[in-house]
């Protein structure tokens, strides 16, 4: 019998619905907006929720540049990477970070919550971040997210 609830759990690409979520960074916290956001990229807040199936929706976060780390985090916290070559070793404190690129701060933030699989690249693709309040998805008519 074919009923509502197994279209969900098939394969097929066109029964997943995908909704728009709007997130105004202004005030919050980076890790409390971050875990959020993750979970929705996810698809957890769905209750057909499928972990091998990518059932996630789209987030769209302004007002990054407002963004909020608690206690001495922006002197502190260091972002860190190397480029591959001999002393490539490259790392910036959060403050400086955030001079450099605000989306930058919760794109990173984000994407260390996600699951380190090959569906993470497809969820970072549906997270849509800047820095003013202004962006270029009403036509989505994003709803408000409460957080």
């Amino acid at each position: 019998m074919y009923n509502q609830a197994t279209k969900f759990l098939s394969k097929e690409k066109g029964y997943i619905q995908r909704n728009w979520y709007l997130v105004d960074a202004k005030g919050k916290v980076l890790g409390r907006i971050a875990s959020k956001i993750a979970l929705i990229l996810q698809g957890k807040h769905k209750p057909v929720y499928t972990p091998n199936q990518n059932m996630g929706d789209f987030v769209v976060v302004i007002n990054s540049k407002d963004v909020v780390l608690t206690g001495k985090k922006w002197q502190q916290k260091i972002y860190r990477w190397h480029t591959g070559y001999p002393g490539g070793l490259k790392e910036f404190k959060a403050a400086e970070l955030m001079r450099r690129d605000p989306t930058r701060l919760i794109y990173l933030a984000v994407k260390g919550m996600l699951p380190k699989n090959f569906q993470r690249k497809k969820m970072l693709k549906r997270l849509k971040i800047y820095p003013g309040p202004e962006h270029p998805h009403k036509a989505q008519k994003p709803q408000q997210l409460g957080i």
